[in-house]
C-alpha cells in the first residue's frame, strides 16, 4: 500500500468513525419518536417474581412458569400458549397486573402484532479508494443501496465480518481486514470496510 493511499484511507477511516460514532444518538431520537415494541412477563401477579424483557418475536421462550402478569412498555403484543405462535393466543396493549384474575396463562411464544414498517434501504452507489493491495470502501453498497451489516437486519460484530468477508469476495478480494457498523434510520449498515488478498 503506497504511503499517499495509506493517508487517504486513514482520513476516510477517522472520518467514518465519527460518523458511525454520531449514529447512535440518531437512532437514539428516532427510538424516541417511534418507539420500538418492548413487552416485560412476570410470573406472579403485581409484576412481581421472575419475569422476562421481550423486544422481539419469541418462537419458543422455554418458560416453565406461567404468566400472571405483564408490562407494557410500546406496542401490542399476542401471548401464545405453544411455540410459533400456535394454540390460545391473547392480545394486550397494556399493562395487567392480574392476568384471568392470578390464574395467569401458559406462554410458550410471543410477538409484537402492530410494528412500524422497517425504514426503506438507504441508496448508495458504493465509493471506494483503491491502493496497490486494498480497497477502501466507507459505504459499501450491491444493487443501488448500501449492504445491511447483517440480513437479517441485526447489529452484531460476528455478523458484520461475515457480511464484510462475502462483500470482499464478491468486489473481487478476499478477505476483509476491517469493518465497522453505521446507524440509518433505525437500519444497522456496513461501513469503513478495507478488503485485500492478505493480511498486511
Amino acid at each position: 500500500m503506497t504511503s499517499r493511499f495509506k493517508a487517504l484511507a486513514i482520513g476516510l477511516v477517522c472520518t467514518g468513525g465519527a460518523i458511525a460514532a454520531a449514529s447512535p444518538l440518531i437512532a437514539q431520537d428516532d427510538k424516541m419518536a417511534r418507539p420500538e415494541p418492548e413487552a416485560i412477563i412476570y410470573r406472579d401477579a403485581g409484576f412481581n417474581g421472575p419475569a422476562v424483557n421481550v423486544r422481539s418475536d419469541k418462537t419458543n421462550m422455554g418458560l416453565a412458569w406461567r404468566v400472571n402478569s405483564i408490562r407494557v412498555r410500546s406496542g401490542e403484543w399476542q401471548l401464545c400458549e405453544r411455540t410459533n405462535f400456535r394454540g390460545n393466543c391473547r392480545t394486550f396493549k397494556a399493562d395487567n397486573s392480574r392476568i384471568l384474575l392470578y390464574r395467569g396463562i401458559v406462554v410458550q411464544s410471543m410477538r409484537p402484532t402492530n410494528r412500524p414498517a422497517p425504514d426503506p434501504l438507504v441508496p448508495g452507489n458504493n465509493p471506494s479508494l483503491r491502493g496497490m493491495g486494498s480497497q477502501f470502501y466507507p459505504e459499501p453498497a450491491r444493487g443501488g443501496y448500501r449492504v445491511l451489516s447483517c440480513p437479517t437486519g441485526g447489529g452484531t460484530a460476528n455478523c458484520a465480518k461475515t457480511t464484510a468477508e462475502t462483500f470482499c469476495k464478491a468486489m473481487g478480494w478476499r478477505t476483509s481486514l476491517r469493518q465497522t457498523m453505521q446507524t440509518v434510520n433505525r437500519r444497522i449498515y456496513l461501513a469503513d470496510v478495507l478488503c485485500a488478498n492478505a493480511a498486511f
